[in-house]
């Protein structure tokens, strides 16, 4: 396959970026979208230029650090993360957009790797839950009915990419917050910080500077792991039991 790919450049946060053009050739179908990354930096540093800086770790589908946009879709027109995308989606003489997440919380750190520390400041500000220490507990100690185990590990494939807020017109993280959630809301072993854990996480997403959910849906669509948009309104749910409860005291 030959391609001519469309990158966006740029040096660093503070500097402007634009679109490069380049063309590969001699790419397999059988391909990863990232393996053909990985041919043009090759064909890059051999020529003297500056390879192009991406965020990738696993390659397997489990991390959710392959976060790229492709021709305006997050991790590209098939349902899955970008390491698995194989370059069979595409068409011999495609010309192909490659650009990085597109959200004032996820500022650029160098052309198409972004700052998505946000995530983990969301996720540490709902803290942990309550355990006793010493020895670990049996396993069917605490109950959890089947429905409710469901629910939580539905929540927990969240691999925290980032597709939610890149796909939100908006720019919101309602999904992925939602996500970290309820899976631990859900459970016996997250109940007593239940209020304190949405209020906080929610804070703190509002405060990372995210756009506000309009339920447009799109989140849930680009999602790899199908987290689904209910999960937002589950949390919103929890929120507002939480803020009704916090008003009483």
């Amino acid at each position: 396959m030959k391609l001519t790919l469309r990158v966006w450049r740029q040096k660093n946060a503070d500097a402007e970026g634009a679109m490069s053009t380049y063309e590969v050739d001699d790419i397999s179908p059988d391909m990863s979208f990232l393996e053909m990354l990985d041919v043009l930096n090759e064909q890059l540093i051999l020529s003297g230029e500056e390879p192009v800086a991406f965020d990738h770790d696993c390659r397997e589908g489990i991390c959710g650090a392959c976060s790229l946009v492709i021709n305006g879709d997050a991790h590209g027109p098939e349902r899955t993360t970008t390491c698995q995308l194989h370059m069979r989606s595409f068409e011999d003489g495609d010309t192909i957009d490659i650009e990085p997440w597109r959200a004032s919380a996820f500022p650029v750190i160098k052309d198409l790797v972004v700052d998505r520390s946000a995530f983990d400041r969301i996720i540490q500000a709902g803290g942990y839950i309550t355990a006793p220490t010493g020895s670990a507990p049996e396993a069917h100690a605490t109950p959890v009915p089947k429905a409710d185990a469901d629910f939580a590990f539905e929540h927990a494939e969240c691999i925290g990419c980032g597709a939610c807020v890149a796909a939100c017109p908006n720019g919101a993280a309602m999904l992925f917050t939602s996500a970290k959630v309820n899976h631990l809301n859900v459970l016996p072993q997250g109940a007593p910080e239940r209020e304190t854990r949405v209020l906080d996480m929610v804070a703190q997403m509002d405060a990372e500077g995210f756009g506000g959910c309009t339920l447009t849906g799109e989140c849930a669509t680009a999602c790899p792991k199908g987290i689904p948009l209910m999960s937002i309104t589950s949390m919103n749910k929890e929120w507002l039991r939480a803020t009704r409860k916090a008003g009483k005291r």
